[in-house]
């Protein structure tokens, strides 16, 4: 199976200025994304960036940067599914498939990127996934006029174990695998998505200064 590894990472970031080249363990936060690929079976790993530095350190790290991505699709609203278009379009190559793989998730790994590949025969797609666990969506509440609202999942006795609720999974940004004909549909799920179900040691999405805070803490800490 033909599969492109695409890294979207551009230079602008709010919560973390230059977020895709910050430290992390000693390495740009980038690089944890490009060595997990590169040790994978992908076809051939990209970097998508508007970026110069990022272009440039990525190269140097073995990832391929075929293009620059233009400044309309590099902003805050950009959907990454026309980043992904994008670079299809621009690379004008058969790829059976596209995975996404962002560089805000480090500690995925080249086992997970394989995992998932391995699955998607019959699917639409493949997107890793992590139990929500005590925060589980039957818990939670609506606020009216600062009132308490049960939704119409809330659980059926206060308090219940969260053993004896029905296991409930989130997206945690690692691996979007998907299909080139659902891609184009303007899908990564697709009309059947397989989950590839990751620890929650290697699901730290940094998106803000305490995940990146907490992903250093994992790693001095040996947690991964």
């Amino acid at each position: 199976m033909r599969v492109l590894g695409l890294i979207p990472a551009r230079g602008g970031s709010k919560s973390i200025p230059r977020k895709n080249l910050v430290d992390l363990g000693g390495l740009p936060l980038i690089q944890w994304t490009i060595q997990a690929a590169l040790g994978s079976g992908l076809k051939r790993v990209i970097v998508s960036t508007d970026d110069d530095e990022i272009a440039e350190i990525s190269q140097s790290l073995g990832a391929e940067v075929p293009f620059k991505r233009p400044s309309d699709l590099a902003s805050d609203l950009t959907l990454s599914i026309d980043v992904v278009l994008h670079a299809l379009d621009v690379l004008e190559e058969e790829f059976d498939a596209v995975m996404m793989l962002q560089p805000t998730s480090p500690f995925r790994t080249a086992f997970d990127i394989e995992s998932a590949i391995k699955i998607i025969d019959g699917a639409s797609s493949v997107i890793s996934v992590v139990p929500v666990e005590g925060t589980h969506p039957a818990r939670m509440k609506f606020i009216e006029d600062g009132v308490l609202i049960d939704p119409p999942f809330a659980e059926t006795i206060e308090n219940m174990p969260r053993q004896e609720l029905r296991p409930m999974f989130i997206r945690n940004g690692a691996i979007y695998l998907t299909r080139i004909s659902e891609l184009r549909n303007r899908t990564f799920k697709g009309t059947l998505s397989r989950a590839l179900i990751m620890p929650k040691e290697r699901s730290i999405n940094i998106d803000n200064s305490f995940d990146l805070a907490l992903a250093r803490v994992a790693l001095t800490n040996g947690m991964l």
